[in-house]
């Protein structure tokens, strides 16, 4: 069932990029593709799709007077620079135009907003650090969007699946009775094996907000408009942050114990292990952290590469390749969003159980 809207979103993203690389060529000569210069907009396209923006940027295309016309949605940009400075991103024309807000200028470099005069000029020290003031940003960006388009998403149909228990005795309607078994498994077979009968409860709404978020966020990085959340290092480290302080936070007497004075060993090994193991508390968050990031960012890059050697070879032989190659990594796609949400949940249901486990004395 998975498939069939996500082949949709592939044909769709095939299309756009398509559209975005067949205008632009339109406007160079034959000879000029087979140099790098194709490759470079590829890779400088893939740079962008991964990396956090401000606006949702669809295509692009170049009209007959040579100006380049961007279809996208734009997003708020919220600035603090002696005051609230608000307007919408489409004011940057993608870095190629001056914001104006009264007598203030900014300008979009490098995917940071800096404040310049009318001339849009960037300064640089002698070290190449750039000397203009970059004002507090608090902006939503595409990132942002999408975090708050999941959590509305993860509020209304949790809210209704609850609302359906108590209006039908205990039996979930509608959209709910697809999320039930999801949800249940992850109690059934995540949290009461890890942490035990006796304590998971405390830790279900959290591991059920943690494994739907990165699902859900998983999700919709496999649509066309560029969303990459759970690639964001930023996010991963809030959410292994978390894990990392419930997890010692909950820490029983036991648990830190086991940490700084190891029972059953001699007592030269009990110094020896102290640290070691107090660095395993340190490198357990920062395992997860890597592993989604790298995992999801590392999907969408291989998934543009593959729809971006289309344009490269630009015959039937090596574009139809191309074109089935990244169609079966899809399809990949699709289980290693699910996957990543089950391995980030279960590793944190087992962080969790260690913390209260209670060791025999």
């Amino acid at each position: 069932m998975l498939s069939m809207p996500r082949n949709r979103y592939f044909l769709s993203l095939v299309f756009i990029l398509f559209g975005v690389f067949s205008t632009r060529a339109q406007d160079k000569k034959e000879n000029s593709i087979k140099t790098g210069d194709t490759k470079l907009e590829i890779k400088e396209y893939i740079n962008h799709h991964v990396l956090d923006s401000y606006d949702f940027d669809l295509l692009s295309y170049t009209k007959a007077d040579k100006s380049k016309v961007y279809v996208g949605i734009p997003l708020p940009i919220i600035l603090w620079d002696e005051g609230l400075v608000v307007f919408l991103s489409s004011n940057f024309n993608h870095g190629e135009s001056l914001a104006q807000f009264g007598e203030k200028y900014y300008k979009l470099y490098h995917g940071k907003i800096y404040k310049t005069d009318s001339s849009g000029k960037i300064s640089y020290d002698t070290k190449q650090h750039i000397l203009n003031k970059a004002p507090l940003d608090f902006s939503i960006t595409k990132g942002v969007a999408s975090i708050i388009f999941v959590s509305i998403i993860m509020f209304v149909l949790f809210t209704n699946l609850a609302n359906s228990y108590k209006k039908n005795g205990m039996i979930a309607k509608g959209l709910g009775r697809f999320f039930e078994p999801i949800v249940l498994y992850v109690r059934d077979e995540i949290a009461i094996p890890n942490i035990g009968i006796k304590y998971y409860k405390r830790y279900m709404s959290y591991l059920l907000t943690l494994f739907f978020f990165i699902w859900f966020c998983n999700m919709i990085g496999l649509t066309p408009l560029g969303l990459n959340v759970t690639g964001n290092i930023a996010v991963t480290f809030c959410l292994a942050l978390l894990t990392f302080i419930i997890t010692n936070v909950s820490g029983k007497k036991e648990y830190w114990k086991h940490i700084f004075w190891a029972p059953g060993v001699p007592l030269p090994m009990k110094f020896l292990l102290a640290p070691i193991e107090l660095l395993g508390v340190l490198i357990k968050p920062f395992s997860l952290m890597i592993r989604l990031y790298a995992n999801i960012s590392a999907g969408h890059i291989v998934m543009m590469t593959l729809i971006s050697m289309i344009f490269i070879f630009r015959n039937w032989a090596g574009s139809s390749m191309s074109f089935m190659l990244a169609f079966f990594i899809s399809i990949i796609e699709i289980l290693v969003a699910l996957l990543q949400a089950y391995i980030f949940t279960i590793l944190s249901a087992l962080y969790f159980g260690f913390a209260v486990e209670e060791h025999d004395q």
